[in-house]
Parts: C-alpha cells; structure tokens; sequence
C-alpha cells in the first residue's frame, strides 16, 4: 500500500549554447567565472554568432548590455549565458537579442546574435561561460571538444 522507495532525482541535461570548444570554467580568464563566484558550470570558445538555449525554460534576465541571457529551466534551476569577456563595454552593440523576459523556450532555440568581427575589432575574448546559479551538482561531459549550439549535450545535473 505505501511505498517508501526514495523517488529519483531527474537529471537535467544542458545542450551547448555556443558553436565552438568546449573548455573548463578554470581556465577562463576571469576570475568571477574560473573561480565559481557564480556558480558552476562550463565555457566555449565561441566560433559562431547565434546563441541557443540550452534546455526548455523561461527568460528571466536580458543585461541591459545584451551580453548576457539567464533562464530558469522548467527543472527550476537557474542559469545564465554570458557571452564573451568584458562585452559589457559595448554597451549592446554587436548583439541581436530575439526574445524577451517571461518568454517560454525550447532547448536549441535561438536566443541572441552576435556579431564576432566586431568583438574581434575591439580585441574582445568571446570565451562564453554557461553558469548553473542553483546547483552545485555539474558534470561536465564534453570538455575539450567541439560542440554544436543547441544540439550537444554539454552538463548534466
């Protein structure tokens, strides 16, 4: 009649954001991100300008800069996109924002644009952390690599 079977925790998968490699978050040279300040997670070295979500979830952040998207996972955890290294002093330009706060997403769908050979003309780095602010529980499962935005799976939690 009862059952007192431990229920299983669901694992949430994360595709990566980014088309690039896949590197550790100690080896971003900023120590906000290297150090997890903000939490755990993972980096990409961007090579391509569109940035997708990484599961199905909602908007709940957009940087008035543009340079950063967070989304609460329909898992309830929180993350947060932040593309490149100090583009916050663009003050938006080169990034193309296409969804808003209170959006619904599914994993793989387009987020931002950005535009790389502006970030390059500033001498910008577009190393893009993937950050999991509501979980210490990550494993990164393609580290290394290169991934495909929006179709490889790069964390589980």
């Amino acid at each position: 009649m009862f059952s007192f079977k431990k229920k299983k925790q669901k694992t949430t998968v994360l595709l990566s954001p980014v088309t690039g490699k896949c590197i550790s978050l100690e080896e971003v040279p900023d120590e906000v991100f290297s150090t997890k300040m903000m939490g755990d997670g993972i980096a990409f070295d961007l090579e391509e300008g569109t940035i997708f979500a990484p599961a199905d979830g909602k908007i709940t952040f957009i940087a008035e800069t543009k340079h950063a998207i967070g989304m609460t996972l329909v898992s309830g955890l929180e993350i947060l996109i932040h593309v490149g290294l100090d583009t916050v002093k663009l003050d938006g330009k080169g990034f193309n924002v296409f969804v808003e706060i209170g959006q619904e997403m599914k994993a793989g769908a387009e987020l931002l644009e950005v535009d790389i050979p502006l970030m390059v003309a500033h001498h910008l780095q577009l190393i893009t952390p993937l950050i999991v602010m509501s979980s210490n529980a990550v494993t990164p499962i393609a580290l290394e690599q290169k991934v495909t935005g929006g179709k490889t799976a790069v964390l589980t939690l």
